[in-house]
């Protein structure tokens, strides 16, 4: 499906007296259709005589307060508005529908700036804006909470910049990091301590002033060196001194997010050096190794799920059994671990499947861990 976002090229906003500035507003009814609503958020400082930049966010549960939330303090910083649905959650036959209400009724109210959408989402509502992006053509970027591709295929470039996170609990967390090796087009990958959640406000604005960057990188803010000398001065400092695998991915980063804007050599020497450590190619190994051992235990997991029909249903419900033990085992332990957290994402990861065999469904209530 392509979404075209033809009103963002025509509408001339006129100033919403309705519609105070520098505060959330929970429900907004949409002019054109009073089914559709969402939360708001305008900038203290707006004013319809320029365009501002605009985030379309999207919650799994239609929360569209929620986003809004975790957007206003950047949202505030870097004059952005920030627009909530209230009746999107993953998609679905109606998601054309609710995107066309609350575009229109936002471009109708407020002055948008057509060459700066962007769109935000978490989980579901992840995979519903990156489908947005992916079909159309006038987006800008896309802030994608724990989850990634509407379809699963992997691409190597995307049109867009993309800015991803996930939690060190979250049962996308694998997805994330697969969508993170491939592409090779501007993206950043922030992993967080947590599950299946929203970013904080502390990582939305991480990601609205990468957001910055790349607009500035691709002209569609004019350049502000006194921004960038900032940014790049926190993102050093960020960086540290060490010599272990944050620091190279933090040098890596640098160099990528400030190429063209910044002489970034030495920050791209210093990641090429340290990319050749022992210990942080063991480091980096490591991972990968977890990675394909979580893959294994979700297909071991996922096998003798779909044997539960065949003859040797008592053995099988047995060996269940005694793998959900043991994973709850290792979640539960009161030391975080990569094996803690591993353990804590395949469960989760098999609690939101789900099962319609009753037998198994006791197995998964009596060891879930909440």
């Amino acid at each position: 499906m392509r979404f075209t976002l033809v009103w963002l090229l025509a509408a001339t906003a006129a100033f919403a007296q309705d519609l105070p500035a520098g505060q959330i507003i929970d429900r907004v009814t949409c002019a054109a259709d009073p089914s559709q609503s969402y939360a708001l958020f305008v900038p203290a400082g707006y004013t319809p005589s320029r365009p501002w930049p605009v985030i379309f966010a999207f919650d799994p549960g239609a929360r569209g307060r929620i986003p809004v939330e975790r957007y206003q303090a950047a949202a505030a910083r870097y004059g952005f508005i920030v627009a909530g649905s209230n009746n999107s959650r993953n998609g679905g036959m109606e998601f054309p529908r609710v995107l066309a209400a609350l575009t229109n009724d936002v471009a109708a109210r407020l002055s948008v700036d057509p060459k700066r959408v962007y769109l935000a989402g978490m989980s579901g509502g992840a995979r519903t804006a990156l489908g947005v992006a992916l079909a159309s053509k006038e987006i800008a970027g896309v802030i994608a909470s724990s989850a990634g591709y509407p379809d699963n295929n992997i691409r190597k470039t995307l049109s867009f910049p993309l800015f991803a996170t996930a939690g060190t609990e979250d049962f996308n967390h694998l997805e994330m990091r697969r969508l993170d090796r491939a592409l090779t087009t501007p993206h950043r990958l922030v992993i967080f301590d947590g599950g299946h959640v929203w970013l904080s406000s502390e990582l939305a604005l991480q990601a609205v002033e990468w957001m910055e960057l790349h607009a500035m990188k691709a002209g569609l803010k004019p350049r502000d060196e006194a921004e960038i000398d900032r940014l790049l001065a926190e993102r050093i400092a960020a960086a540290g001194t060490g010599s272990d695998k944050h620091t190279f991915r933090a040098l890596q980063a640098i160099a990528d997010d400030f190429q063209g804007l910044r002489d970034v050599s030495a920050f791209a020497r210093r990641a090429a050096e340290l990319g050749r450590d022992k210990t942080i190619r063991e480091a980096l190994d490591t991972e990968r190794y977890q990675d394909r051992r979580e893959e294994g235990v979700l297909r071991e997991m996922d096998g003798l799920a779909a044997r539960l029909a065949s003859n040797d249903r008592p053995a099988v419900l047995n060996q269940l059994r005694q793998k959900w033990m043991a994973l709850s085992e290792t979640a539960r332990k009161p030391v975080d671990s990569m094996e803690r957290q591993l353990a804590r994402r395949v469960l989760a990861a098999l609690s939101a499947d789900g099962t319609r065999d009753a037998d198994y469904a006791k197995i998964i209530a009596e060891n879930r861990v909440r």
